[in-house]
This record gives structure tokens, C-alpha cells and sequence, in this order.
């Protein structure tokens, strides 16, 4: 049908027919299937795999959604739906054969959740995936040891909420519930058989006032180590400990962007060297190689120094940096007088300088900067269930200066060695923060109750 206006351009309708033949019905219908039941397991293996210390090809994933397919036995035709979803999107048929996409892959590509990348989640895929992941954290929580613990006391803040109590008498009249505390009356006077008749008799023991509570805006910096002995599984579960990490990042972050979208949660990857990372970049982070260069040591300096930049430029009144850590330090930043005074001392000391080439690499592969403004000559130095004297020292002095400018220090041990926490006790001692040893299989847990309770506490200072 075709309408001319007297705009003098021409419209084009066409009838619409909501009638599908059972072909048609039958494949919409797998579909549907697909988006209630296999998709939601689909997506979780997808995470799982993405928090792998290797990300594995396109293809390789292909394969093991394919397993998954296989083994749940789900009614749908994969075959079916792709072809659907490929009217659906005008995809040519033979575009999955010449892309080499496997037919699952190729669904999860249309419909958003991945993208042709070595980094194959997208957007929507790193919110929605991760949302999975934080759902199941979140109801553990609920039914475990680590439940949240509710309260209805609240105190005055800025922030009205939608709870509501009994008004006190020389509170805000301006917070008084109206419809809340005439329902009140009439329900005292019902109670008493008394007539209800208008204007109604108000009483001020029926007023109800809304609750309140202070809008506690917090900058924290996860500072996640990146050491080569992060990767060493844990003997608790199937992650390692930098999955284990990853995972407790990714859902903390989605948990701090849905339910407390005023904070500033910032993450640090570090080794001797330490960088900002984005946090849709958290499911990729991977440990430093040893043998390449000297990055897979452990500098605790180059964290707290890039972290207590970061925080100087927030005006939050609350700043806290937590780092997430399996060992002891390991290296330290030095200048030339100290090198020198080392080298008498220490003949056979190890000083490493990152070559630019090595940067570029790293920013090129890892979407990381290295971060050398606050120096680059690192002194290196492992010793086996100890923490070398010098690099103590200055990993100490740093902290300090992150406390006397309002800096909170936290630190969480992910490792099954009890003996590498004694530095980390003494550290938090001195700058009178926290220390957590954990068993690496519940570091999500902990991290998310750890954050909810901080706002708690800070609320009711």
C-alpha cells in the first residue's frame, strides 16, 4: 500500500501478518528456549573460561560450550537457532564458515555478548556475565557464615531513603510520611472503635517520618599482585590464586556500580612495576613471566605510590587502598647514591631497568602502562619466606605516607604459607590498618562483605 502526503515524500507500508506458519513458530520458540535455559548456562561457562590464567581462542571456547551443550542435552537445535538469528540480523549464511565461528559462538556474537577480539567480551557480555557470577556470590552469602547483617537503626545523614519510622519529637517536620501517618490514625481509631469521621483526629504518636542516612561517598584502589606465583592453583579449588582475585574484582566492581554508584572503585595490576588497569580489562589480567625480564617480582612501593596518586585527586573524605597479594615484597624503587652504597654493601645485588621495548610490549598486549614517574631503577631481591631488610624498610616508609594523608591500608593474603604473613601484620600494625588471610576458594566473599560492612562502619562514625 502506498500513501502519498503533501510533504511531497512518499511512504510505503506494508501489511504486517502476526500469523507464523509451525516452521516458523517452531524455530522462534527454540529460541526462546535457548534464552531461558541454555543461555544462562552458556554465559557461566563463558565466565568461568574468561578468568582462565590463558584466555583461550574463539575457538577453543567453541569447543567447550559445545561439551557444555552436550552434556546438559538441551532440547534446542543450535542449528536452528543460528539460522534464525541470522535472518534475524541479515547475516549471510556463509559468513560463521568463512569467520570459522563455531555455530554457538556465532549466536553468542549476534546477540552481543562477544565480539571477533582477543579480548572476546564485550560490554554487554562483561556486565551481564559478571552479574551471573555476582548473583551466585551474593546468594552464598545470604545462606553462609557470611550473611549481610541488616539493621533498622539509622542515623541522620543527607540521603532519604524509602524506609520509614516513628517520628521523635524535635526531628524535621519536613520528613513526616503524610499518607503514612494518616493511616496511622485511622488505624488507632479502629482500633479504639472510635468513629472516623473528617477532618481526622491526628495524634503525634501516629507521626511517621521518613529515615535517613549520610551519604558516605568512598575512593578505594584494589591493588591486585601480579607476580609470577600468583598463578600457582590453590589447594582448595579449581582457580589459582589470580583467578580467584579476578573473579572477587570483577564482582565487587559490578556490586560497587550497581548498588553504590557514588564510590570510586579504581584497579592496580602490579609486579615491580605497578599500572592502572580498566576494569572491563579485569578478566584478562594475567601474572608476569619470569625468565622474559624482572617484572614478575613483587613491588608493594610501586602500588601504594601510583594508588596514593590516584587518591590525591579524588576529594572523597574516605580513601582506603587494599591490596591483594599471595607473598611477601620483593623489589623496591632506588636511586643512584642508594645503588651504589648497595652495591658496596651487597657486590652481588640486582637492579633492573625497564627497557622501553618492554613497555611498549606490555601496553601493547596487556592495555597496561607501566608506571615509571616515580622512578625506574628497581632493586630486586627474593629471599625465601623472608623480606629483605632494605626493601621492608622502604615498603614501610611508603605506607606511612599513605596513612598521614588520610590513607587507609588494608591488606588480604591469598595464599595457603602462614609464614609470609608476619611481614604483613607488622606493616598493618605500624599504619594501624587490617590484614586478612584467606583461603583463596572465598576471596569474593570476603571482599564483597569486607566492602559492604566498611560502609556500614563509616556510616556510624
Amino acid at each position: 500500500m502506498k500513501v502519498q502526503y503533501n510533504t511531497g515524500k512518499d511512504f510505503i507500508y506494508f501489511p504486517f501478518d502476526d500469523k507464523l506458519d509451525g516452521t516458523q513458530r517452531k524455530e522462534e520458540e527454540d529460541e526462546q528456549n535457548l534464552s531461558n535455559e541454555a543461555l544462562d548456562e552458556l554465559l557461566k561457562t563463558v565466565g568461568r573460561e574468561v578468568l582462565k590464567e590463558r584466555t583461550p581462542a574463539l575457538e577453543e571456547l567453541e569447543s567447550t560450550l559445545q561439551e557444555i551443550w552436550k552434556k546438559n542435552k538441551f532440547k534446542d537445535n543450535i542449528s536452528n537457532i543460528n539460522k534464525v538469528d541470522a535472518n534475524k540480523f541479515n547475516i549471510n549464511d556463509n559468513e560463521i564458515k568463512e569467520k570459522k565461528q563455531g555455530p554457538i559462538i556465532s549466536l553468542l556474537i549476534k546477540k552481543g555478548y562477544l565480539k571477533k577480539s582477543d579480548k572476546w567480551l564485550s560490554n554487554k557480555g562483561f556486565t551481564i556475565v559478571g552479574q551471573k557470577i555476582l548473583h551466585d556470590v551474593m546468594k552464598e552469602l545470604k545462606g553462609g557464615d557470611f550473611g549481610l547483617h541488616e539493621t533498622r537503626n539509622q542515623g541522620n545523614g543527607s540521603l532519604i531513603l524509602d524506609t520509614t519510622k516513628r517520628y521523635e519529637v524535635g526531628d524535621d517536620i519536613r520528613l513526616i510520611d503524610v499518607p503514612k501517618s494518616l493511616l496511622n490514625s485511622i488505624q488507632r481509631l479502629a482500633k479504639n472503635k472510635k468513629k472516623i469521621e473528617l477532618p481526622i483526629e491526628v495524634d503525634v504518636e501516629d507521626f511517621e517520618e521518613y529515615e535517613t542516612v549520610k551519604d558516605v561517598r568512598v575512593a578505594i584502589v584494589y591493588c591486585i599482585d601480579l607476580s609470577s606465583t600468583m598463578r600457582y592453583s590453590t589447594l582448595y579449588g579449581d582457580l589459582s590464586r589470580i583467578e580467584a582475585a579476578k573473579k572477587a574484582l570483577w564482582t565487587l566492581y559490578l556490586l560497587n556500580r550497581k548498588y553504590f554508584p557514588s564510590d570510586v572503585i579504581e584497579i592496580i595490576g602490579f609486579g615491580a612495576l605497578a599500572s592502572k588497569v580498566k576494569p572491563t580489562d579485569i578478566p584478562y589480567l594475567k601474572t608476569f613471566e619470569p625468565g622474559t625480564d624482572f617484572l614478575h617480582y613483587t613491588n608493594y612501593q610501586a602500588a601504594l605510590r601510583l594508588a596514593k596518586k590516584i587518591l590525591n585527586k579524588n576529594s572523597f573524605e574516605s580513601k582506603r587502598i587494599v591490596l591483594i597479594t599471595d607473598g611477601h615484597p620483593s623489589a623496591c624503587f632506588i636511586d643512584n647514591e642508594e645503588k651504589e652504597k648497595m652495591i658496596s654493601q651487597r657486590p652481588y645485588s640486582n637492579f633492573y631497568i625497564p627497557d622501553d621495548e618492554t613497555k611498549n610490549y606490555i601496553k601493547q598486549t596487556r592495555n597496561m602502562d607501566l608506571d615509571v614517574r616515580f622512578g625506574e631503577l628497581v632493586y630486586l631481591c627474593y629471599r625465601y619466606r623472608q623480606v629483605d631488610q632494605f626493601i621492608g624498610e622502604h615498603t614501610i616508609i611508603e605506607a606511612k605516607k599513605c596513612k598521614k594523608i588520610g590513607i587507609e591500608i588494608d591488606t588480604i593474603m591469598i595464599s595457603e604459607e602462614d609464614s609470609l604473613l608476619n611481614y604483613v601484620n607488622e606493616m598493618e600494625r605500624i599504619v594501624n590498618g587490617r590484614s586478612y588471610y584467606i583461603n583463596p576458594e572465598v576471596i569474593d566473599k570476603i571482599l564483597l562483605t569486607d566492602y559492604i560492612n566498611n560502609k556500614k562502619l563509616m556510616i556510624s562514625r
